[in-house]
């Protein structure tokens, strides 16, 4: 199984997921990262487990299917089987959405279908809600709306500032992400058997 991480800024999560597979828990290899932006810390991270990554800009492209076109034939080309959204702050269109039916996967720092979009963290704790957390959901043409396949809450403690939140909701994500896409590439190794 061909796996590609998409990611646009730091990479913790990617980080994450690297780990994973050079420890054994995810029973695949990351053949590429793919960043938005080509100043992406992410892009280091790659580097440094010598994982192939490639960067482009939506600012190249005469629009933005143009630019999902370009994305869609470096997918093509590295015979990708799987896309892994992490931090990958760009809407996915229709032609992607298409070649990968069921196989983009996110994940969000809130309980959606609570707070979704760009703040999660942020709305959640400016709401003032007792508990937020992570959702890890397939991607459809929404912005965090397609089906949910695993969450984990955080509890939001009275003394806890933006900053400690962060860091909770961070932690999560690094044990949820790699645990639910290591099932995801076995159940669909399984799958790929059965065929």
């Amino acid at each position: 199984m061909k796996i590609a991480v998409l990611a646009s800024g730091n990479g913790s999560n990617f980080e994450a997921l690297a780990n994973a597979v050079r420890n054994g828990e995810i029973p695949a290899k990351i053949d590429l990262l793919f960043s938005d932006h080509q100043d992406a810390y992410v892009l280091k991270r790659a580097e440094k487990f010598q994982i192939p990554s490639e960067s482009f800009e939506l600012k190249e492209f005469e629009n933005k299917a143009a630019y999902e076109y370009a994305l869609l034939n470096l997918l093509k080309k590295n015979q990708i089987d799987l896309v892994i959204l992490a931090g990958y702050m760009r809407i996915v269109g229709e032609k992607l959405l298409q070649a990968f039916p069921k196989r983009i996967i996110n994940i969000h720092p809130a309980l959606l279908p609570s707070f979704p979009g760009l703040h999660g963290i942020k709305d959640a704790f400016e709401a003032g809600v007792a508990e937020t957390g992570v959702t890890v959901h397939y991607v459809d043409s929404g912005v965090d709306t397609g089906p949910v396949i695993a969450q984990e809450k955080v509890i939001i403690d009275k003394n806890d500032t933006l900053e400690i939140l962060e860091e909770k909701i961070h932690a999560v994500e690094h044990g949820l992400y790699p645990a639910v896409i290591a099932k995801i590439i076995k159940e669909l190794g399984h799958e790929t058997c059965a065929d």
